[in-house]
Order: structure tokens, then sequence, then C-alpha cells
């Protein structure tokens, strides 16, 4: 198999231009895998990242073209043959031509508590990320080369291009879902309806859930029933103002949107809360979070931030995925500078409905 000696790499630079640049072939080494990307979701998140010289794309999907020396296949046993599609891809060796996916995490330690129980992207000892680790590597490249542990078969029938967004942000919105265990039973709220929301709507309504969908846009409405949201409510400009709802009281609330609420912002949707409730912060923000403790003490919430769900987690959203024919919404853009120039004022404008996807000429 042949292969071009330099690759295509988009990088951010001091200015905050993304520019494109050659960067010599790297052969995989150990349990390396070399991908091909297709598609690259462009991330808020990335946004931040503009003005480092580093590969940027976090959200990527691709095809297999060389392998380390090192990449491994575990046979399954007898007793484990029937064990779902999910269990069964932790152990899958990729071959030249197989459809995968890579996010955030990179690389973990392997022995760690967390990295035992699958949870890599928690590793106490040597996680690695996007922005701190393998800058060189990204989504937005014409190839990367990853761990073969951090990759993650794409079931073929979901498409390369709705892959790249499930891999930032479906799994922010599913990890806590599976995590803290939502009942068909519960009423779960989701403010926001962009990247994120659009998604945590489907998913939750999927999972049985009644779904309330808060948007500060009327706009925003009919998509929201559209995606599974059971009622729409209008939240007023004033970030203090009260909020009214029609239905019962939540028992989960998923926060995602572009900022999060100030302090006087929380309590109009504690009140909306039902007592022992979870409340979850998903959006990225680099300032402190200011949250009235009384009334989350009286009411017994519990407020948890996440960000990353367990290598089974992902293969787990995955194949929830197909099952149920959930997809972002997504807008395309070429993978070149113009593209991605094009796909950034979007993001900067908030007119992107709801993913922005690279595709690239392969």
């Amino acid at each position: 198999m042949s292969f071009p000696d330099n690759f295509l790499v988009f990088k951010g630079t001091p200015s905050g231009k993304i520019v494109g640049t050659s960067v010599p072939r790297k052969k995989p080494e150990g349990a390396q895998v070399l991908v091909e990307i297709h598609s690259s979701g462009f991330c808020y998140t990335d946004l931040h990242y503009l003005q480092q010289d580093m590969v940027l794309g976090h959200e990527g999907a691709g095809v297999v073209k060389e392998l380390g020396p090192k990449t491994r296949y575990l046979k399954i046993p007898f007793l484990a043959r029937n064990v779902s599609w999910c269990l069964t891809m932790l152990f899958h060796k990729y071959y030249s031509g197989d459809r995968v996916g890579f996010g955030w995490c990179h690389d973990s330690c392997g022995h760690c508590d967390e990295c035992i129980s699958g949870n890599g992207c928690h590793c106490r000892v040597d996680r690695h990320q996007f922005g701190t680790h393998e800058r060189d590597q990204g989504g937005f490249a014409s190839h990367a080369i990853w761990q073969e542990d951090f990759l993650y078969p794409i079931p073929d029938r979901m498409s390369l291009e709705d892959a790249a967004p499930m891999m930032c942000a479906g799994i922010t919105v599913f990890a806590p879902m599976a995590r803290h265990g939502l009942q068909p039973t519960d009423r779960v709220g989701v403010v926001g309806i962009g990247a994120l929301g659009h998604l945590a709507i489907q998913f939750a309504a999927k999972m049985g859930c009644e779904v309330v969908a808060f948007s500060g846009s009327e706009s925003k409405r009919e998509e929201a029933m559209q995606f599974g949201a059971c009622e729409f409510v209008l939240t007023p400009r004033g970030s203090a103002e009260k909020i009214m709802m029609k239905g019962k009281l939540l028992n989960h609330l998923f926060v995602t949107s572009s900022t999060l609420p100030k302090s006087e912002g929380w309590q109009p949707f504690i009140d909306l809360m039902a007592s022992f409730g979870t409340i979850y912060p998903l959006t990225v923000a680099f300032g402190d979070i200011s949250f009235p403790a009384l009334p989350a003490l009286l009411k017994s919430l519990a407020f948890r931030p996440c960000a990353h769900g367990s290598r089974l987690m992902m293969l787990q959203m995955l194949e929830f995925a197909v099952r149920h024919g959930i997809k972002p919404k997504i807008e395309r853009f070429p993978l070149d500078e113009a593209g991605l120039v094009a796909a950034q004022e979007r993001l900067l404008k908030g007119g992107v409905k709801y993913k922005a996807v690279m595709e690239a000429k392969v």
C-alpha cells in the first residue's frame, strides 16, 4: 500500500487564522494506527485553540490505512460469543479499510483504576487529550495516527459524516445519561438547542423519558418537538425571571447552552427541579461557576459536570444511535482552508444547525 510522502494538516496560529501545512508522513509505531480522515466535526471548543500551534479538530472519522506492529487481536472465548456488539468490539483489531472514529482522548496509562474500568479519559497517571498531547495530530488533516485502544469502530448503518460529531457531542450527552441511570419514567430538561442539545433531546426521548426543551429562541420550537421533546419552554431574556413550565418537575436537567447561567440565572431552573434531581452543566467554560447553594441543598440536588464517557460507553452510544435512528443535524463544509474559515464564521455567529462537519476529498 502506497502513501504520499507528506500529509496535510490544518493548524492554529498566533493570529487565530487556520492555515494548512504539509508535514512529513509518519509510520505508525507500536499499537498505533494510521487513519485516513474522511469527516471531522468542527466543535465550538476548537475555537478556544485557534491561537495554539497545534493541529485542530477532535471529532474525526475515517478509514484505517496502516497498522503498527503491536496492534492486537484478542480472541473471543466461547462463552462470550453472544456478548453484545459493544463488548466484542472492545477486542477488535483494525484492518485496512475498517471505519473508525476518534475523539477528545488519545491515550492513557492503562493501569490505574480508571483505565482498568475503561475510563481512560479520566486516567489519573498519564491522560492524553486534545490540546495537551499529540498536538501534531488532529481531525483537521488528511491523516492522523492514534492508539488502537482509542479508536472506535463505526457501525455499518452510520455514515462517517454522522459519526464524526458523535465522537464528542454525542458522547458528551450520552455519558451522563448512561452513567447516572436515566429511567423511562424520568422527566428530563435540556437547556439550549444546539450542537449538544439537539442530540441530548434525541437520546433522552429514545430512552423513554419525557423531555422538556428550553430555549431563548421561539424559532427552535418546531425542531425541538421533531427531535423528541414533548414540551417547549421559551426562556425569558432576564436571567433571574421565573420560567413557566406546564408539566411535572424535572428529575434531570442538561445545560448545553453556549454559556452557563450566572449565579442568579440558576434559581429559575432550581425551582423547576424535583427533590433529589440532578443538574448536568455540559458547556465548556473557563471561568468559575457560581451556584445558589441553599436552594439546591434544600432540594438535595446533585450538580454533576461531565465531559467524557468510558470506552464502552462510546461503543454503546454508537450502537444506541443506530438502533434508534439518532443522527446529528449537520452542515457540510469542505476540509480545506476556505471551508474551515466558512465554518468558523458560521460558528462564531451562532448560525450552524447544529453541527459543522468538514468533509475531505477522498
